[in-house]
């Protein structure tokens, strides 16, 4: 580690220590407790890194486990009642069921050699290139377990569960468990798979993928939802490579290629716009409104060790947040997987 590298991480470690309200520098090889004000501003920091982090919930909770907030409105609440003969009857708006939340700790451990600490050191934006490596890597994972999560391990496996399957229990996977009358993963009763393309019959799946959604929003959501203008479509990569590659690929007009680009760019199936996620299930389409899905997070749950390591020429960053992920109305979701294309 160079002079200037050295100079460098000083600076950031009296900025953190400025950040977490200490009266010096964050010292190394200590472990904090992140106070609830800096907590929030490393919560911004982390939404302001992705767009779709910032289009669902990130809510804060005091306790590791309990009821959900019951965030956007469930049912329809009009009504209308004969004072002469039945008492009026007010109804909660929010979402609660019975289906509550738990925080579990999740660790975003992360390093940096020396040699590129020394490579960073002359910029000077340094300290936000440090940040921004672990901030963009910890939103890239909390995709990744939401869409992809099944289990909490005691010890994760990243070689087994390449795309954190293990970390905790997603979003899709508390569809499945929750509300499994809202997932759709085969046509054909034991074939474990939904055909769709020209081929494929009412008996298999679907001619297009617009007719899947059309469906799935017909039959899977609650009423109340089926008109609502902000569900969306969230679509795995090799689907929209099928829909929109073929006219991509194809030799165009001009004036085509202009409409192409426009439609490239307002992708829509089944009349939802369709979106394209980090880490989303290849094979899979969610279709819910994106305020419907959050990510608790507790308050004072967070905790960071920066430890300098020369027997390895790094420096590690050891750090946990306890965090739930929570479908608020299950309602308005649903999920089609196990998706096959056909010619």
């Amino acid at each position: 580690m160079t002079p200037q590298t050295k100079l460098a991480l000083d600076q950031y470690f009296r900025t953190l220590g400025q950040l977490y309200g200490l009266s010096g520098p964050l010292e190394m090889n200590c472990k904090y407790n992140v106070a609830p004000s800096a907590q929030q501003k490393l919560e911004s920091r982390l939404q302001e890194s992705s767009d779709f982090m910032r289009r669902i919930n990130n809510v804060p909770v005091n306790e590791l486990m309990g009821e959900k907030l019951g965030l956007g409105i469930g049912s329809p609440i009009a009504s209308t009642t004969d004072t002469t003969q039945h008492d009026r009857q007010p109804i909660d708006p929010s979402t609660m069921d019975q289906i509550g939340y738990i925080c579990t700790k999740t660790d975003f451990d992360t390093l940096v050699r020396y040699e590129k600490l020394d490579m960073w050191a002359k910029f000077p934006d340094f300290q936000a290139r440090l940040r921004d490596a672990i901030l963009q890597r910890t939103a890239l994972d909390v995709m990744t377990v939401g869409f992809n999560g099944v289990s909490r391990a005691a010890n994760s496996d990243r070689t087994a569960n390449p795309m954190l399957q293990d970390v905790n229990v997603g979003w899709l996977q508390k569809i499945r468990i929750n509300a499994p009358q809202r997932v759709l993963n085969e046509v054909d009763d034991g074939s474990g798979e939904i055909l769709v393309g020209s081929s494929a019959t009412s008996q298999n799946g679907y001619k297009t993928l617009d007719a899947v959604v059309v469906d799935a929003v017909e039959n899977m959501l609650d009423p109340w939802y089926r008109e609502d203008t902000q569900l969306v479509a969230v679509v795995g990569r090799k689907l929209m490579h099928d829909k929109y590659f073929p006219l991509i690929n194809s030799v165009q007009a001009p004036t085509e290629r202009l409409a192409m680009d426009a439609l490239v760019s307002q992708m829509r199936v089944g009349n939802l716009s369709a979106m394209r996620v980090p880490g989303f299930p290849p094979d899979a389409i969610l279709i819910t409104r994106l305020d419907n899905l959050s990510r608790y997070y507790q308050t004072g749950g967070r905790r960071r060790t920066i430890v300098d390591n020369p027997k390895r020429d790094q420096i590690e960053n050891y750090e946990s947040s306890n965090d739930a992920y929570v479908v608020e109305d299950h309602g308005g979701a649903c999920l089609i997987e196990n998706i096959t294309l056909v010619a």
